[in-house]
């Protein structure tokens, strides 16, 4: 039972570590691409006709 529970913390202090590890990687990679990302611009916006169109009667 010891030597189960001893594995079992050092697993979960591997995971630990390497999740640190694993977040401070990502929040340095998320500020250089917030640095180097190009202002987006607005997609154009097309006014419907809705007067103009002609619709048909159903039969």
């Amino acid at each position: 039972m010891t030597t189960f529970l001893n594995i079992l913390f050092i697993l979960v202090l591997i995971n630990a570590v390497l999740l640190m590890f694993s977040v401070n990687r990502s929040s340095v990679k998320s500020k250089k691409a917030a640095k180097n990302s190009k202002p987006q611009t607005l997609p154009r916006i097309y006014e419907i006709e809705l007067l103009s169109t002609e619709y048909k009667k159903a039969i």
